[in-house]
């Protein structure tokens, strides 16, 4: 993944979720992501909650360099689970948007019945 500066469109998790899938295509000695899907969705999510560790740490460490770096980790890595989870991105979003039409204290109330 390149930087892009201000003329170009902004990187997205669309993109993100299209990269994992033309990856998910190749073979494991070519491909990370295939490699991680090649060892099963319990393996993704370890490996998810490995990285979430690490930004949280990185979050209290208050060490921005580091927050970025695992930040992205966990962004590729949710994507990954989703994937091994047969999970779309766009079913998550449609979630969260559905969640957004609440406040916070009403849509959390509404999943603890």
């Amino acid at each position: 993944m390149r930087k892009k500066d201000r003329t170009d469109a902004m990187f997205t998790l669309d993109d993100l979720a299209r990269t994992i899938d033309q990856r998910a295509g190749a073979s494991a000695e070519m491909s990370y992501t295939r490699s991680l899907l090649d060892k099963g969705p319990a393996h993704c999510a370890r490996k998810f909650g490995e990285e979430a560790i690490e930004l949280a740490i990185a979050a209290a460490a208050l060490d921005e360099s580091a927050v970025r770096a695992e930040a992205a980790d966990v962004l590729y890595h949710l994507l990954v689970v989703l994937r091994a989870r047969g999970v779309a991105l766009s079913s998550v979003l449609d979630e969260l948007d559905q969640r957004s039409r609440r406040s916070g204290h009403e849509e959390k109330a509404s999943r603890a019945n």
